[in-house]
């Protein structure tokens, strides 16, 4: 396993995270995983005896009972706080009242406080917005989101799901204030899904943020198993549940191009999928989440493959998105500055 920077502060994390949207059977989320005790703390268990230093979770997990499993498997096992970096999130909805939901100073502040009983922690090392909240004013949110670092609930702050323009208008505020910034981003990035790489990760390279990845194998859809129009004859929660958005032909041919790849070098379609964002310069770290110990187990040893230049030029291609504007008119009109000028 390796550690990378988070971001532009001295924290190492896994290369991998735990993901936790499988923990708990609450409600919706009950088709996501509903793992009960057992199984989490088995989880738990597997991953951080593998390495895996890095959980991630939200309140909305199962309203809750994510990071109530979460907290009791770290009790159960004894695992040493220090050696844990443990995220949640928070905008979701918590309940139908009206301010049971969104990113208010008012809202926040209670659900620090109710993800910290159920996680068992005195502190909280990375706190998330879960998402953008149209209605709060960004000040409001940063403002509360810099006292809760200054009183040692929370370490650090990230951001998920967000525009680029809101993530640096985020920051910008943050800087011209002297308030604590985001130091990541958590977003959607596959070998079938590379949007990302538009606006998003410039400004995560320009800004230096770290990049966390969910559903690094597009909801399952690239763990090979599907079939062009995307159904498993397996159980799986994509066919009750068809997401995230995926373009199915693109990840169809991306499927066909790592499968010879995968023989080749005795690895799952699964693996060969990870071990491609695991490769990518701006991600920091991939989240995984199993419904059984064998998927983690066949997630993290994704770790051990290693990609040779032409299979990864194989996948570069096979995925390239598809020229837009301005991008197409940007890298034109760049190329005029790509070398120096030539001296007589």
């Amino acid at each position: 396993m390796k550690y990378h920077l988070l971001g532009r502060t001295g924290l190492y994390v896994s290369e991998m995270c735990l993901g936790t949207m499988t923990f708990g059977n609450q409600g919706f989320w009950e088709v996501m995983g509903g793992l009960d005790q057992a199984s989490v703390t088995e989880q738990v268990k597997f991953a951080f005896d593998k390495g895996i230093n890095f959980i991630d979770t939200a309140n909305v997990y199962s309203l809750g009972q994510s990071e109530m499993r979460i907290g009791e498997a770290i009790k159960t096992l004894g695992l040493p706080r220090d050696e844990l970096v443990i995220a949640t999130k928070a905008t979701g909805i918590m309940n139908e009242l009206p301010n049971g939901r969104g990113q208010s100073r008012y809202h926040l502040m209670n659900e620090v406080n109710a993800s910290l009983r159920r996680l068992q922690l005195d502190h909280i090392d990375l706190y998330q917005l879960h998402g953008f909240d149209p209605l709060t004013p960004l000040e409001e949110s940063l403002e509360t989101l810099n006292d809760l670092v200054r009183s040692g609930k929370i370490r650090y702050i990230g951001v998920c799901n967000m525009a680029s323009w809101q993530i640096m208008k985020a920051l910008a505020i943050s800087d011209s204030r002297n308030w604590s910034r985001f130091i990541s981003v958590q977003a959607y990035y596959t070998l079938a899904g590379r949007d990302l790489e538009r606006e998003v990760i410039p400004l995560i390279q320009d800004q230096s943020l770290g990049l966390m990845v969910w559903s690094p194998l597009a909801g399952g859809l690239l763990s090979g198993k599907f079939n062009q129009q995307g159904k498993n004859l397996e159980q799986s929660r994509r066919n009750s549940f068809d997401f995230p958005i995926v373009d199915k032909t693109r990840a169809s041919n991306c499927i066909k191009a790592m499968q010879p790849i995968a023989e080749r070098l005795q690895a799952s379609v699964a693996q060969i999928a990870l071990a491609w964002l695991l490769g990518q310069p701006s991600v920091t770290s991939v989240i995984i989440g199993a419904r059984k110990l064998s998927q983690l187990k066949e997630n993290i040893a994704a770790t051990s493959i290693n990609l040779s230049d032409e299979d990864r030029n194989t996948l570069n291609k096979v995925s390239t998105l598809p020229p837009e504007y301005p991008g197409w008119m940007l890298e034109t009109q760049g190329k005029y500055r790509a070398t120096p000028p030539l001296k007589d």
